[in-house]
């Protein structure tokens, strides 16, 4: 098991950092303070430990071994349960990189457990020690603020990336790109992938500013969680807007791709048209020709003087007629 970090804070400050977990619980009831666990993808036997020592609800702990779980807030007596899913937009693929991250807070501890790369909660672990003791005074409901914010904020630049693609799906489109069916397609599942990741986060925060209300004591960190709950809610207006994009540039991509085929089955049955006339035209005089030509005796006409010039003006007069027929009715 990799701990990325384990500190015990009280009054904001970071008073102790253990070698071990087990000390970490000790001396974290001793001077009554917040223990604040990060953990990096930690095995059965491992998850199991800290899970007997704090007391964590079996569900909550099966949850963040099995992985995959969607964007949720579980309540277990006095502890909850945050499974997140952290994302990040890879701009060579155009593809967004999901990741899960489970939050167990109690009335005196956090313990993250990570399962990808992303978020980077050092940082945010960093800016409270830092730059907001006073916050981190708050105890746990600060620490849950903070990450959060971090992976809210993380969202941003994906729905840029995804909307930036979109963008230029529109321009493919109107430019008759042949592949441009496929990358919606593609885009689109990207876009529901990116859904489900922060569908969740309005209810789940608005939870969190209920359980805070009328707490004078936490008013700064409501204020930030509604401010983090607002851009929960314009991430996901986009992210609807975003779909609704992908299903009208589908339908345009349809209705172009059906007008092109019906204009060139339109220049195909001119085409044909033309060729069916000609061959129409000179398939008369051959059908003259081809009469005249078989030099029966009982012919009349194979002996007539004017038998020759009748043959040739018969097959002009039916050639010119049907020239004349196709003219008028745009075959030719």
């Amino acid at each position: 098991m990799t701990i990325v970090d384990n500190a015990i804070y009280k009054d904001g400050q970071r008073i102790l950092a253990p070698t071990s977990l087990q000390e970490t619980f000790e001396q974290c009831k001793r001077l009554g303070g917040m223990a604040w666990v990060g953990l990096y993808r930690p095995d059965e036997a491992e998850l199991q430990e800290v899970a007997h020592e704090l007391n964590l609800h079996e569900l909550a702990v099966e949850d963040a071994l099995v992985g995959g779980q969607r964007a949720k807030l579980e309540r277990y007596d006095d502890d909850r349960f945050f499974v997140l899913i952290p994302a990040r937009y890879l701009d060579e693929s155009e593809t967004v990189e999901f990741g899960e991250l489970n939050v167990f807070v109690g009335r005196d501890f956090v313990v993250t457990v990570r399962h990808s790369e992303v978020p980077d909660l050092t940082r945010v672990r960093r800016h409270l020690e830092e730059q907001r003791p006073e916050l981190l005074a708050a105890g746990t409901s600060a620490v849950v603020h903070g990450i959060l914010d971090s992976v809210v904020d993380d969202y941003f630049p994906v729905a840029e990336g995804l909307e930036n693609d979109i963008a230029e799906i529109e321009d493919q489109i109107f430019a008759g790109d042949g592949n441009v069916t496929r990358r919606i397609y593609e885009l689109s599942r990207e876009v529901v992938g990116f859904h489900r990741a922060i569908r969740s986060l309005p209810h789940m925060l608005e939870t969190l500013v209920e359980a805070l209300e009328g707490d004078p004591g936490k008013v700064e960190l409501l204020r930030k969680l509604r401010d983090v709950h607002d851009h929960s809610v314009q991430l996901n207006d986009r992210v609807t807007s975003m779909r609704t994009m992908l299903e009208h540039a589908l339908e345009l991509d349809s209705t172009l791709t059906s007008k092109k085929l019906a204009e060139v089955s339109v220049a195909q049955n001119e085409q044909v048209k033309r060729i069916s006339s000609w061959a129409a035209i000179i398939f008369a005089p051959q059908l003259v020709g081809s009469i005249y030509g078989m030099n029966f005796d009982l012919m009349p006409e194979l002996h007539w003087v004017w038998g020759y010039p009748f043959a040739l003006g018969l097959m002009l007069a039916v050639a010119l007629t049907l020239f004349i027929l196709f003219k008028r009715n745009d075959w030719l």
